[in-house]
């Protein structure tokens, strides 16, 4: 989804990580509506994204009972990434915000969750644009399974959906924002949106995009 509007200076990448059904696709939409109705230059992404070559095949694998060595699918979800990135960072220089339901960290906390290596998993995605505000909507899967829709897809299920929790623990930053996704949709929202906006503002004064997982931006993550 696309909106145009007056942003100076570059665009910031608005992250929104967390298990599933913990209420990102609801955020994501509800900050792109408000950003747009602000005037603000804005676009909503969601990976994988499932229209591109690489997209398809990851659609199909989520949708059906096919197997995949656990590494391949890993890379898949990494080249993904990688085929929309050109395009990403061009729209961040000129001062497009982008909010994306879902990043790298999801890929690296899925594949993990299956005995993947950690560092293995962050590997591909080293060079990434690093996101300027990461939202981990925090709701215990416990809860989520409560949610309408759970089970649709194949990863949805409680003993993966625990694990990949925790390996979001063990990825999680000191700068993430993170927020009880078990308050009401508004009130997210609007916790959401004052964060949102302040990253906005940042970048508009903020140097060249840093990278994902570089020397530089891994030296603050929460090991647990």
């Amino acid at each position: 989804m696309v909106a145009t509007g007056s942003s100076p200076g570059r665009g910031a990448l608005i992250v929104f990580e967390g298990c599933d059904r913990s209420g990102k696709t609801t955020q994501t939409q509800k900050l792109f509506d408000c950003l747009v109705a602000m005037g603000r230059k804005v676009e909503l992404w969601r990976f994988p994204e499932r229209t591109t070559g690489v997209g398809k095949m990851i659609d199909e694998y989520l949708k059906s009972g096919n197997n995949l060595p656990d590494e391949a699918i890993h890379l898949l979800f990494s080249a993904n990434r990688w085929e929309t990135a050109p395009l990403l960072k061009s729209k961040l220089a000129a001062g497009v915000t982008i909010i994306t339901d879902r990043y790298a960290y999801s890929g690296v906390a899925f594949s993990a969750a299956k005995g993947l290596d950690l560092n293995w998993c962050k590997s591909p995605d080293i060079g990434l644009p690093l996101p300027d505000c990461v939202v981990f909507c925090d709701l215990h899967p416990e809860k989520a399974a409560k949610r309408g829709g759970f089970g649709e897809e194949r990863y949805e299920n409680i003993d993966m959906q625990l694990k990949v929790y925790h390996q979001f623990q063990k990825l999680r930053q000191s700068d993430w924002k993170v927020v009880d996704a078990s308050q009401s949709v508004d009130d997210m929202h609007e916790e959401i949106k004052t964060l949102a906006l302040e990253a906005m503002d940042h970048c508009t004064s903020k140097p060249q995009q840093r990278s994902l997982w570089s020397a530089t931006t891994t030296t603050n993550e929460i090991h647990q």
